[in-house]
């Protein structure tokens, strides 16, 4: 197994980084980015091995792309309730809009990606500091007038009220969820270009991303940066995650350094 220094790291991204555009080594893998980076660095899996420091990951994006990072997966509490299929898409759920052709007529879907503020049919998180718990909060009176028949529906099965049960998160589960994914890390974003039918990429801004502060990420939460991501239908629900907009990785660490 190859070790750096964080030191040496350093160096050879900063090595990556001047050898300008790089053929995607991965051809036709969604992840080539990353998967590229990690062959030039010679390791196999983003777990970075820095001998005697704490955890790192290698993070990669690029530059370009609206698309939201997902820090990792978990099912809110408690999970003995399976919130999604039993809560949300049933009550809650609309038509997919894909019932009646691929899916069977009555396949419902609820797919929504929310933070601190309301979508349009009236979701979001609410930190709640003094029960130490994030939660899901439905407010009908935030839900969008494209929207009025879902509502309708939804006065019909279970009323206007806010959820019952109530889907949460404890904060010291979600701590020990986040800071274990992204204790430290090296976040590396890329520019794509594509030539003769084949990528290439350009890793143009690094930066070195230490000590993962919760604090940090409630506030997050709260400035609608951090997102809980639920994507289900009557079929299969893909599992819940939580999610981060672009160029906010830096907001989550209590020291961020340019590498480059």
């Amino acid at each position: 197994m190859k070790l750096f220094t964080k030191e040496k790291l350093i160096e050879e991204l900063k090595q990556i980084a001047q050898q300008g555009w790089i053929e995607n080594t991965r051809d036709g893998n969604a992840g080539g980015i990353g998967n590229t980076l990690e062959d030039l660095l010679g390791i196999e899996e983003n777990n970075l091995p820095i001998p005697n420091a704490a955890e790192w990951e290698l993070k990669t994006q690029r530059v370009k792309t609206t698309a939201k990072t997902t820090l990792f997966h978990t099912e809110p509490s408690p999970r003995a309730v399976r919130f999604v299929p039993r809560l949300l898409l049933p009550y809650y759920g609309w038509k997919h809009k894909e019932a009646g052709t691929k899916y069977p007529e009555t396949e419902m879907s609820f797919r929504q990606t929310f933070g601190g503020k309301h979508t349009s049919r009236g979701f979001n998180l609410k930190v709640d500091r003094t029960n130490k718990k994030v939660v899901v909060s439905f407010d009908y009176c935030k839900v969008s007038q494209e929207h009025s028949e879902w509502l309708q529906q939804i006065e019909s099965n279970t009323g206007l009220l806010e959820l019952y049960p109530q889907p949460y998160w404890g904060f010291d589960d979600l701590a020990s969820k986040a800071g274990t994914k992204l204790l430290n890390c090296f976040y590396v974003q890329a520019e794509v270009k594509r030539k003769a039918g084949k990528e290439f990429y350009k890793y143009n801004n690094i930066l070195m991303l230490q000590k993962f502060s919760f604090k940090k990420f409630l506030q997050e939460i709260e400035n609608d940066n951090v997102l809980a991501d639920f994507d289900a239908r009557t079929g299969h629900n893909h599992g819940t995650k939580f999610r981060l907009r672009k160029n906010c990785f830096s907001t989550l660490y209590e020291n961020a350094t340019r590498i480059m």
